[in-house]
């Protein structure tokens, strides 16, 4: 079992950014695939980012690419989501999460772990 801890999120104006952190509080995040989900009022919870171990390799939902970068620091034991040019309908939860496997995964059911999520809003 992990302990994964958000941080970052916030209200922002439509354009802004934000970047949002996961750390692993006594865990080498290095030895898991990481990925980012946001749920919305009343949504199913969607991936937003996923990364590799290594992060060598990511993926992106449709609606966050080009507008959002996943990155990790292994020497901070911390993954980084950064949000620019945000829109109001990017309003949810983030959420961390963490798998052993190694690769990146799309699904939520790949992941073993989750953190309690942070709040971001996205005003008009």
């Amino acid at each position: 079992q992990i302990e994964l801890v958000e941080s970052g999120g916030g209200l922002v104006q439509g354009g802004g950014s934000l970047r949002l952190s996961c750390t692993g509080p006594g865990r080498q995040l290095s030895r898991y695939a990481m990925g980012w989900f946001r749920q919305a009022p009343g949504q199913e919870r969607e991936l937003v980012a996923t990364i590799s171990r290594s992060g060598g390799s990511t993926r992106y939902g449709d609606s966050v690419k080009g507008r959002f970068t996943i990155s990790r620091d292994h020497n901070k034991n911390t993954v980084y989501l950064q949000m620019n040019n945000l829109k109001p309908e990017d309003t949810a939860v983030y959420y961390c999460a963490a798998t052993q496997r190694a690769g990146v995964f799309i699904q939520k059911v790949d992941y073993n772990y989750w953190g309690q999520g942070t709040q971001v809003t996205v005003s008009s």
